[in-house]
Order: C-alpha cells, then sequence, then structure tokens
C-alpha cells in the first residue's frame, strides 16, 4: 500500500515492557515496529494511517522546527490493558486532546522521511502564519502596532 500526498499507512505493533520501580512493577507500552505498509506486515501489526489536514499545517510547521521532532502514536485500550495501534499524528494539539481524555499516547521520534513528507504538504498547500504567542521567537505583527509607530514621541 503506497502513501499519497496526504495519507501514510504504517504498520505498527507494541511490546508490553515491564520495569522495575523500587518495589513495584511498572507496564508500560513500546513501539516495536513502525513500517510503511509498501513492507511486509510484521507479527501482530496494526495497519494505522498517518493523515495530513490542511488545518494542521501550523501545528506541522511548529512540530518540525523544533530540534525533536514527535510523531504521537494514539491507541486504544482495552478491559484488560492492552493498548492497540490506532493512529497516527503530527500534531501535538491532537496529541495533548486525546491525554486529556485518558487515551493513550505514545511519542516518537519522527523518521527523517516523514519529515520530508509532511515539508513537501505544507509547501504544497501554503504555509499558515502562526500567532506570535504560539512562536515567541517570531514578531508575527511585522513591526506594526503602537511601540512601532516612528512618529510616537514619548
Amino acid at each position: 500500500m503506497q502513501h499519497t500526498t496526504n495519507v501514510w499507512p504504517m504498520y505498527v505493533s507494541l511490546k508490553k515492557v515491564e520495569k522495575q520501580v523500587g518495589r513495584w512493577t511498572s507496564v508500560q507500552w513500546e513501539i516495536e515496529h513502525l513500517l510503511p505498509a509498501t513492507h511486509q506486515a510484521p507479527d501482530n501489526a496494526t495497519l494505522v494511517l498517518l493523515e495530513l489536514h490542511k488545518d494542521e499545517r501550523a501545528s506541522y510547521r511548529l512540530n518540525l522546527d523544533v530540534d525533536n521532532a514527535m510523531l504521537y502514536l494514539v491507541c486504544d485500550e482495552t478491559a484488560d490493558g492492552t493498548w492497540i495501534p490506532a493512529a497516527l499524528s503530527a500534531d501535538q494539539n491532537v496529541a495533548a486532546g486525546c491525554l486529556e481524555g485518558n487515551t493513550p499516547v505514545i511519542n516518537l521520534l519522527m523518521p527523517e522521511a516523514i519529515a520530508c513528507w509532511i515539508e513537501a504538504f505544507i509547501t504544497q498547500h501554503g504555509e499558515v502564519e502562526i500567532a506570535a504567542h504560539r512562536r515567541k521567537h517570531v514578531d508575527g505583527r511585522k513591526n506594526q502596532g503602537p511601540s512601532h509607530d516612528p512618529l510616537r514621541r514619548d
């Protein structure tokens, strides 16, 4: 199954890891396999879609502009506590919304090929101006407003 300009199908499998924390055992889920669907599916892998949406371009840009761009694997949790991969996203707002609703999310570093694909998507559909309060290092007002009035005398 090939990817398109806005959907990249992936096979994802998880593994359950038990870790000792003091006297208690903690269970965590980790990604075992993450492969494009052009490969053969690993055992126990689930097909999930990494789908890009035009209205999330600003979030994708923010993600790509940080040193460690991330993907977010949203999972369903069964009654016995097993996590099942449900969707992939490059939008941290999607991940945050899921976490607020107690939906499990696993963060992983974004592979370079996916970062390039997302960059191409943003280029194809156009950049979206990001509000200055979202990116403190960017002056979204472009030297406008009362503090930049050249005729103003204090």
